[in-house]
């Protein structure tokens, strides 16, 4: 995962979130009519980071259309997924970590979803209010759909805010399945969108090839600004303003 930390954010610092959209660097919207928010790269953080992607709801939905939908999502390229092994009898598990805070407490979901029109998902539960928390899923490997070995994007972390009945009216992919939009939200039990006094903030992003737990997993692995901005840099250059 690049940029992880949300400290890059070359196109800016605040946006009204719409369709097809990067944010803070590497992290790109899906969004149909799923009320409105402002996303902003927030100094709210953990112990041991510096920021955060924060959604403010600006506009409430308390009744979603079937077919509104926010998702957040991180590319990944092909021929960094090699290692991975998708697609082969010793195709390895996964595991996800991540800090989130919202004042929302329930259910939510996360998938990894592939080039090749499969899933798999699983959901998290913000506990407590107002708290940053840590979690951490473990996702089986795929035996089925290998990646392409080249720059195109093949691997797609996705982090459903919420949506209407047509990504939620199935059942969550605990294991690899073909994709069907019904099941990509259909763990969720939190309305983000019901109200202009919800938040969500999420941060330390990263994904390990190998099976943890929450007290095994590796230290999220910090870079200095600079390394950190020279990939994201592989993908979106920001020039200097002489204004």
């Amino acid at each position: 995962i690049i940029n992880g930390d949300m400290a890059v954010a070359q196109r800016g610092t605040s946006f009204a979130v719409s369709d097809n959209i990067y944010t803070l660097d590497r992290f790109v919207t899906e969004f149909s009519g799923f009320g409105g928010f402002t996303l902003t790269q927030s100094t709210d953080a953990p112990d041991g980071f510096g920021y955060s992607l924060k959604l403010d709801c600006t506009t409430d939905d308390a009744s979603p259309a079937s077919g509104d939908v926010f998702q957040l999502f991180h590319r990944i390229e092909g021929q960094n997924l090699q290692l991975l092994k998708k697609g082969t009898a010793s195709a390895e598990s996964t595991t996800l970590s991540f800090w989130v805070k919202s004042n929302k407490t329930g259910n939510m979901q996360v998938n990894l979803r592939d080039a090749n029109s499969r899933i798999i998902g699983g959901t998290y539960t913000i506990n407590s209010a107002d708290t940053w928390e840590k979690k951490t899923l473990t996702f089986a490997g795929d035996t089925s759909g290998a990646l392409a070995n080249d720059n195109t994007a093949e691997l797609f972390l996705e982090f459903p805010i919420g949506s209407g009945s047509d990504y939620s009216s199935g059942s969550v992919p605990t294991t690899w399945e073909t994709t069907v939009n019904a099941d990509r939200n259909a763990g969720s039990t939190i309305n983000l969108a019901d109200s202009t006094s919800n938040d969500f903030y999420i941060t330390g992003v990263q994904l390990e090839v190998g099976e943890y737990t929450s007290s095994t997993i590796p230290p999220f692995q910090h870079e200095t600004y600079g390394a950190n901005l020279a990939r994201c840099q592989r993908y979106f250059y920001m020039a200097a303003s002489n204004s």
